[in-house]
């Protein structure tokens, strides 16, 4: 969609200015999603870092404060794997709407064993898909309250090359740390994707955009002590790689502009310009077995099974699962 005649170019470094809204950002102490947050800041929004640990919380928001002037921060304690927190997590939010959460907490495990998580369900599968898929369906009271939410879920650029095994989503069976990982980061897109379709066909104003951060790597990443401290060695190692990824302050971008453009629309996917991997933020074409609905009804129904909850939209509230 080519934009609106009158709309100035996207500017990463001159973000517009939306006072008075509401933002969620989940793991938002660390990583991609700390600097999700830190860009956010900026646009005189009120920010919630939704975090399991609280002493992280307070430190990305000291190190947000330190950057932004005037940051408007809060700190929420969500576990997101662990899926009977979630709905009192969610009532601890007090805030009359939510015009925008980033689905972006995640864990990545590099060895076996393979983990479950207090649910019983294979950790990051748990973490990565499963609870935010039940957060959403807490979360959809608030979002419909607001004129035009929005749901941005983060994906992976890992997960371009994975496909989904339905019969075993959990990895019960045939555990491999990374290609674990990379389906966990494929279920969440999935579901995404599907949330739009059904958001669209229940005439709902709150709309789900799926983005990645492309290639981002620590060693990239600026320095936010003491959320992240990069040294000199490591910024010099790291050097060739920038010309084909980037930092996680860069893979950041992709969500912030799925969250904040008008001309973003439902459905649609955002990752870095360059390949995939670096660059400024730009809508892609939606990667071909993201377009398999058939997949995507599948991964929905069983994970509403696994959490007892389905956030397809009805009359703007959560839906039990059956």
């Amino acid at each position: 969609m080519p934009p609106h005649p009158a709309s100035p170019p996207w500017d990463v470094r001159r973000l517009p200015r939306v006072d008075g809204r509401f933002f969620l950002v989940t793991g938002g102490n660390a990583g991609i999603g700390y600097f999700v947050a830190e860009q956010l800041a900026t646009t005189g929004a009120t920010v919630v870092l939704g975090c399991r640990s609280p002493v992280k919380a307070e430190a990305a928001m000291a190190a947000i404060r330190a950057r932004v002037d005037g940051a408007r921060l809060r700190a929420l304690t969500l576990d997101i794997a662990d899926l009977t927190s979630l709905e009192a997590a969610v009532a601890a939010l007090e805030v009359p709407r939510l015009d925008a959460v980033v689905l972006n907490a995640g864990v990545a495990l590099d060895d076996p064993p393979r983990q479950e998580s207090v649910d019983g369900h294979e950790l990051m599968f748990a973490t990565n898909h499963l609870g935010h898929f039940a957060l959403t369906a807490w979360l959809m009271p608030l979002l419909s309250a607001a004129p035009a939410a929005r749901v941005v879920t983060m994906g992976s650029f890992a997960a371009k090359s994975e496909r989904l095994d339905l019969d075993d989503p959990q990895s019960r069976h045939d555990y491999r740390p990374k290609r674990t990982y990379g389906r966990s980061k494929l279920a969440q897109m999935y579901f995404g994707c599907e949330l739009d379709r059904r958001l669209r066909a229940a005439g709902s104003p709150v709309t789900s955009v799926v983005a990645h951060p492309g290639g981002a790597l620590d060693s990239l990443t600026p320095s936010r002590p003491p959320v992240h401290v990069r040294t000199t060695g490591a910024r010099l190692g790291a050097a060739p790689a920038a010309l084909l990824v980037q930092g996680k302050h860069e893979g950041a971008r992709p969500a912030v502009r799925a969250v904040l453009d008008p001309r973003v629309r439902g459905g649609e996917l955002w990752g870095p310009r360059r390949f995939g991997l670096r660059g400024a933020p730009h809508r892609e074409r939606l990667w071909d077995h993201l377009t398999d609905a058939s997949v995507a009804t599948r991964l929905w129904s069983a994970s509403a099974t696994l959490t007892g909850v389905d956030p397809s939209p009805a009359n703007g509230g959560l839906n039990s699962a059956p």
